[in-house]
């Protein structure tokens, strides 16, 4: 019984370890590409102190575009309540990677375009399903993500926007 409740209690402050380090995350450093086509670091994108949205996304993915569609549509507003920046990091694999910047200029999407043609961002924030998105507090760190799209998600997405510039808690995953 005294080993079990040993056992037991290093795995509750293993797993409460893990919680608080997953809350402190920051984007990785890795290399991505502007949609011309130019080298970046991950880590240098940035919002002057201000929330952003990463969104991992695909040009053949129709959740995604459906999602990036509904944001474009309140982006504009967004930005004035909240300075909040939208990053968007396509996918698309050297197949379909042509396609993206025809494509996003086509949609009159405003936001920052990158592309992860090699999955290296996508591997190091741990992006298993698109549409994924993240949204990092002021100092750079991940606060909340989702996967999935549903109608109406836009609106919990500004929330926890508006929260994080209050300064309140949120959780970390939806």
């Amino acid at each position: 019984m005294k080993k079990t409740l040993i056992i037991l209690s290093l795995i509750l402050a293993f797993s409460y370890a893990i919680a608080q380090t997953t809350g402190g995350r920051t984007m990785p450093s890795v290399q991505i590409k502007t949609l011309d086509g130019k080298n970046i670091l991950s880590s240098e994108i940035s919002n002057e102190g201000k929330p952003m949205i990463i969104s991992f996304w695909a040009t053949w993915c129709k959740p995604c575009i459906r999602e990036l569609t509904t944001i474009a549509d309140v982006y504009e507003d967004w930005q004035e309540e909240t300075g909040v920046k939208l990053v968007a990091i396509s996918i698309d694999d050297t197949r379909s990677l042509s396609k993206v910047r025809p494509y996003v200029n086509g949609k009159g999407w405003e936001f920052e375009f990158y592309t992860d043609a090699n999955s290296d961002l996508k591997r190091a924030m741990n992006v298993n399903e698109i549409p994924c998105v993240f949204i990092l507090d002021g100092d750079g760190k991940i606060v909340w993500q989702h996967t999935s799209f549903s109608e109406g998600g836009e609106f919990e997405l500004i929330n926890i926007v508006k929260k994080v510039m209050a300064g309140e808690e949120v959780s970390t995953e939806k």
